[in-house]
């Protein structure tokens, strides 16, 4: 019998309990700080991990990232270099964040933050919405979740393109790759969304290079990670005007201080990180079967690789 020991600050441990046991009722299932004899856990489930905990358990076999990306793993200095660290990828979530990157596209495309805007000052006015067959969104990061990204806008009559670091197709997506086909693509895009890995190569990316690249009046929807941002140029640009909107979930400093100046910006839409939230009944299934390809010696999929930083 294999034992897992979850340890995340903010996910809701009864809930990975029951449907762990539901998915795999041989699993014996424990919850930082309840440990117990640290040479009986097999499996760590962690999401931002205390420094230290993994080099802790003399007998882990894996680390199972409770989030698509694994730099919350990776933040600990005494991360063992030998461990296979799993991704999370799960349909749901992918679903999910494909909700959330149609709604950020929407809010600005319909011309809700305009309405919003007059709504508070109880006027009545309209504003006329672009023509969706003729207007581009490009998604940054071509994986499952800026994939399914990719799919649905285009099922919205949106023109789709898509960057990623390597050289990818699919279908009904205009694809771009490298550093050159980054800009070409921005230069095209009314909106661009990142649903890409945080790595040493995508740190910063969101920057003024990018920003300036796209046409006047463009939006930028991050529901990827906060370190793909600099603040200050996006708030240069939105001043400036040449940027029309933002749409952040995610933070380079999370909880959001409460004196940045995003708070209390017309043309900032801002939620605390919430795009994709990993629902257990979901993810059980494929941490599960990580688990039981594991123990029996198969390829498990989904590995980080360290040499690409995702």
């Amino acid at each position: 019998m294999a034992t897992v020991l979850m340890a995340s600050h903010q996910d809701p441990v009864d809930l990975w309990r029951g449907a762990l046991a539901q998915e795999m009722p041989e699993l014996e299932f424990r919850a930082y700080p309840d440990v117990g004899d640290r040479d009986e856990i097999d499996y760590a489930l962690v999401y931002w991990p205390p420094h230290g905990l993994i080099a802790s358990l003399p007998n882990v076999k894996a680390v199972l990232s409770i989030a698509a990306g694994c730099d919350h793993i990776l933040a600990d200095p005494e991360l063992p270099p030998h461990l296979p660290i799993v991704r999370m990828v799960d349909d749901y979530l992918a679903a999910m964040m494909a909700e959330y990157a149609i709604y950020g596209v929407l809010h600005f495309h319909r011309n809700m933050h305009f309405y919003r805007h007059e709504q508070l000052r109880s006027h009545w006015n309209r504003s006329w919405p672009l023509y969706t067959p003729e207007t581009t969104v490009g998604i940054l990061g071509l994986g499952a979740i800026g994939g399914d990204c990719a799919r649905k806008l285009g099922a919205l009559d949106f023109q789709v393109h898509g960057w990623s670091r390597s050289e990818k197709s699919m279908p009904g997506v205009t694809c771009y790759h490298d550093v050159d086909g980054l800009l070409a693509m921005a230069a095209q895009c009314r909106y661009l969304v990142c649903v890409l890995p945080l790595t040493a190569k995508t740190q910063g990316i969101i920057n003024k290079d990018l920003i300036n690249a796209m046409p006047k009046g463009g939006i930028i929807i991050n529901i990827a990670r906060g370190g793909h941002q600099v603040d200050e140029d996006i708030l240069n640009a939105l001043d400036s005007g040449h940027l029309g909107g933002v749409f952040l979930d995610v933070f380079n400093e999370e909880p959001l201080p409460s004196d940045h100046p995003y708070w209390l910006h017309d043309k900032v839409l801002i939620t605390p990180h919430v795009a994709g939230e990993l629902i257990p009944r979901s993810c059980a299934k494929s941490v599960a079967a990580n688990i039981r390809r594991i123990e029996a010696n198969e390829p498990v999929p989904n590995l980080f690789d360290k040499i690409r930083g995702y």
